[in-house]
């Protein structure tokens, strides 16, 4: 035999290989999913917007009202707050709100651009009967929205409480990889994502206090909420939406910013402190608090952060 012949069959059979194995892990992922329904029962209500449902989780009650804002392809924004929002809910009223793509609320393919990822969330807390104004804690690219709510409806945001949240000017030169992220949403599509050790290992439960149920649960939304088409769609529109959220004037309400040590965000620590700390330079009540952990800040810090947050809320309600 020819050995280009033989070149040939050998690459057949590579090829033949990698789709029995790709045909394989999408079926075990599909009986994966099917068995583990149970687990993904929405924890909160199911607020419905347009013909989908969106998830809202509320606990706790008092007078200031604390929303938590998911960063981008947080599958589980409810678990993954939880070590935090924990701590707070036994003085204030704790919303967690899942966009659409996020958690258990529905995989939608719909425009991402920031009117519209705001009008949702906001359409999605008067359905669940929440009333502002609120004081908005965002994690990463959802700092972005939370501006923009500032800036356009200044009499709905109380206050900004920065988890690591990200900053207009952090996305001026940001490279998106839409090729690498094209392969982890195929991973996830196909199962093949299952087949990683620990990938499903948040930072929520390798260092939060999750019980053992809720880690299972987080597992399981994790395998049906990784890289979905709507988390797809947000990522291809942040640049332009933080474009216009640093158009528009800067908010000049108080803001608490937590600021990591950059690990996990892409950018190294002196650039992710400073995107934050120039923002906050010409806000007249603006502070912000450094501290040595990975960029899911509320999952590593919940104890020293809550201790800070109920410190500025109780300085906020005294003013």
């Amino acid at each position: 035999m020819k050995r280009g012949k033989k070149i040939m069959i050998v690459f057949f059979i590579i090829i033949l290989g990698l789709v029995v194995l790709i045909m394989a892990s999408y079926i075990n992922h599909r009986i994966q999913l099917q068995k583990e329904e149970k687990l993904r029962t929405p924890l909160g209500q199911m607020v419905e917007i347009g013909g989908n449902k969106m998830s809202v989780y509320c606990e706790g009650s008092g007078d200031q009202t604390l929303v938590f804002m998911s960063g981008g392809g947080t599958c589980s924004p409810i678990l993954d707050f939880k070590s935090l929002y924990s701590l707070l809910s036994d003085e204030y009223k704790i919303v967690v709100v899942e966009k659409f793509g996020y958690g258990y609320s529905d995989i939608v393919d719909k425009d991402r651009e920031i009117d519209s990822i705001l009008e949702d969330t906001r359409a999605a807390l008067e359905g669940a009967g929440v009333n502002g104004p609120f004081v908005l804690c965002p994690h990463s690219m959802s700092g972005i929205e939370a501006l923009y709510w500032a800036q356009k409806y200044p009499e709905e945001v109380e206050a900004i409480i920065g988890l690591d949240m990200a900053v207009p000017q952090a996305y001026a030169d940001y490279d998106i990889n839409m090729f690498t992220i094209g392969l982890g949403q195929f991973a996830a599509k196909t199962g093949i994502t299952r087949l990683i050790p620990n990938i499903a290992e948040s930072d929520a439960i390798r260092f939060g206090t999750l019980s053992q149920e809720e880690k299972e649960i987080y597992r399981a939304i994790f395998f049906s909420r990784t890289a979905t088409n709507t988390m797809i769609n947000e990522v291809k529109c942040i640049k332009d939406n933080a474009s216009k959220v640093a158009s528009g004037n800067k908010p000049q309400i108080p803001m608490l910013l937590f600021i990591s040590n950059g690990t996990g965000t892409g950018w190294d620590k002196e650039a992710w402190v400073r995107y934050q700390e120039d923002y906050l330079s010409d806000v007249v009540d603006g502070q912000s608090i450094e501290l040595d952990c990975p960029h899911y800040i509320h999952d590593h810090a919940y104890e020293s952060i809550s201790v800070s947050v109920k410190d500025f809320l109780l300085d906020l309600r005294n003013k």
